[in-house]
């Protein structure tokens, strides 16, 4: 199958909406060809193998380095997604291509695209809910929690930098809603909650050994159904976005075998 091609959008604005947090809106006629529920889906940015945007300077057999991030809300009218970004630095040039870029650019600053990709849905039936997120996912949550049903029960945990990265969510008035900073244990917070009866629906994406800690409680523990639980890792700390895929691939096998 045909790989689908780059889409070029330009940053229509820049945010810094946390001290960790940087909010762009891109925006490109092609984007209307986006489907119009993929907010919680995942677009590629791409950059050369040097982290710029400038696609040009790939030889024929070279691939653009690919960063995912989270379509956080999409507007099919003005041709526009929002893309939140953990702002961090790193020594290491070649890491953190994207948060680099997102800190320093400027509207009307230009960048290639894919995607969107979708992820698996919550279980919207389920007798309550529970979402699960560190800042890398909390823009998935964000668009997650909104669709919840508006009688819905039940937890986010969120952790965050610090209490000035607290940010407004839209959730349903019987979700109740734990944000920790950084010196706090997710996994740990979330076992200390107490788990609720009747069906759960478990939306959950972080740290890599944190969800595999969290997917040992909720899985094993709790018992909650395959069909029920969405987790994934975002990342791994001190490993690159293509080091953690591999990683990744080498857990699924384990898990499906």
């Amino acid at each position: 199958m045909k790989k689908p091609a780059p889409k070029q959008v330009t940053v229509a604005s820049t945010q810094t909406v946390t001290p960790n947090m940087q909010r762009i809106v891109l925006e490109g006629n092609e984007l209307a060809a986006f489907p119009p529920e993929c907010e919680g889906s995942y677009i590629k940015l791409l950059f050369s193998p040097s982290g710029n945007t400038e696609l040009s300077e790939l030889s024929e057999q070279q691939r653009p380095v690919m960063r995912t991030y989270t379509i956080r809300r999409f507007s099919p009218q003005s041709c526009q997604i929002e893309v939140d970004f953990v702002r961090h630095t790193t020594n290491d040039l070649s890491c953190g291509f994207a948060a680099r870029w997102a800190m320093s650019a400027q509207v009307g600053d230009t960048i290639n695209i894919v995607g969107p990709g979708t992820i698996q849905d919550m279980n919207v039936e389920a007798d309550w809910f529970l979402l699960i997120a560190d800042m890398t996912a909390l823009p998935a949550l964000s668009a997650k929690i909104q669709k919840l049903p508006e009688n819905a029960t039940g937890y986010a945990v969120i952790k965050v930098a610090s209490g000035a990265d607290i940010q407004p969510l839209n959730a349903p008035k019987g979700v109740t809603i734990h944000w920790i900073f950084a010196n706090a244990d997710l996994a740990e917070t979330v076992k200390t909650l107490p788990w609720l009866a009747g069906e759960a629906s478990v939306w959950c994406a972080c740290e890599f050994d944190a969800m595999r800690t969290l997917r040992q409680y909720l899985r094993n523990d709790k018992q909650v159904e395959r069909e029920n639980i969405y987790i994934s890792s975002y990342w791994k700390q001190g490993v690159t976005e293509d080091g953690h895929k591999v990683i990744k691939q080498q857990d699924a096998k384990q898990h499906t075998a």
